[in-house]
């Protein structure tokens, strides 16, 4: 049997130039998925406002964390596909997966483009192809959209494999395990507070989650049962939760809040605004955490580790650090086989 592995992350644009992140904010928030509103309006408010605006903006953010080898989000994903492929290549493996194993990367926006990763996995000819999503949080905009586009483009092809996607593992030990080894390189008491901070959504999508059409209503903040457990709202307090009882955080000692927000109407509380508090508070020593984010990118780099260090200075704090994110970590690389040998029942 053959099998293929298909990494896929979020996206990244090809180059840091105005040029390059207008097309990728272009393809990213022109899906319906991300900017959940009618065709015509999005393409106007995308085409029309956001990308020209944000574009040369954001390059400027891009050229700060762009490096010789290009992106951070593709070379951790790049490095990850690599080691990931080297286990696969152990005999065991071959093993487990009854024949040999592949592993791809691609990119929900942008380069490598999941037409062209998939195009040339439909050539391979696979017996079996596992649909992995860098996301551990299931949400429409980013999972949803990610396993929809792989669904889409795999549907067109005359011999269908068997496919396996995988949806969210914010409770795999794998997953889990890493920020918990991540954390040991701080003093967690040191801090006054530490921050558990995940890319913002719209309140609308989370509330498409329920029949009532009201996240408000479920206890979305206190636990996961059958009626959450696809909320993305429920599983970022969750996987604090796990992390928390991992670490031996006291419930008194650390803020669930959200980052990256686009406008009015996103889930609270926000990043910015709890590092203000705890600077109004008294604190002087933050460290922040975003398990949102399995490899670091402009999000954990430039926003955390520069804008939100200047801006708690800025309101009287003395030093705000962040949890590097799994990246290439080993524990990482190694959860990423238990995951995928779970999901084909050889776990």
């Amino acid at each position: 049997m053959k099998t293929g592995i298909l990494l896929i992350n979020l996206g990244t644009p090809d180059a840091p130039k105005p040029g390059a992140v207008g097309r990728y904010l272009r393809e990213f928030l022109g899906d319906e998925r991300v900017i959940d509103i009618p065709w015509l309006p999005r393409k106007l408010l995308v085409n029309g406002i956001i990308a020209p605006i944000r574009s040369f903006r954001s390059a400027r953010e891009y050229k700060k964390v762009w490096t010789d080898e290009g992106s951070p989000l593709l070379i951790h994903g790049e490095k990850v596909r690599d080691l990931l492929q080297t286990r696969m290549n152990r005999p065991e493996m071959v093993t487990a997966f009854e024949g040999e194993v592949t592993v791809e990367l691609a990119m929900r926006y942008q380069t490598p483009s999941m037409d062209v990763v998939l195009k040339r996995m439909q050539a391979d000819h696979y017996d079996r192809i596992v649909i992995l999503p860098l996301y551990a949080q299931y949400a429409s905009a980013s999972t949803g959209s990610t396993l929809q586009r792989a669904f889409e483009i795999i549907s067109k092809w005359y011999v269908i494999p068997d496919v396996i996607s995988i949806s969210q593992y914010w409770d795999f030990p794998g997953y889990l395990d890493g920020f918990e080894l991540r954390a040991k390189a701080f003093d967690l008491n040191a801090y006054d507070h530490i921050l558990f901070s995940y890319h913002g959504l719209p309140e609308r999508q989370l509330d498409k989650v329920y029949d009532d059409r009201q996240c408000s209503n479920h206890s979305c903040e206190d636990e996961i049962n059958d009626q959450n457990k696809f909320c993305y709202k429920a599983t970022c307090y969750a996987t604090t939760r796990a992390l928390a009882e991992r670490l031996q955080i006291p419930s008194d000692r650390y803020t669930v809040c959200f980052q990256s927000r686009l406008g009015g109407g996103w889930v609270e509380p926000f990043s910015d605004k709890v590092i203000e508090e705890r600077a109004g508070k008294g604190d002087q020593k933050l460290l922040v955490f975003s398990p949102a984010f399995v490899a670091d990118c402009l999000e954990t780099i430039v926003e955390i580790g520069e804008e939100y260090v200047e801006l708690f200075e800025e309101k009287g704090g003395k030093q705000l650090d962040f949890v590097p994110s799994l990246n290439d970590h080993p524990r990482w690389i190694q959860g990423l086989e238990e995951l995928v040998l779970s999901k084909i029942g050889k776990a």
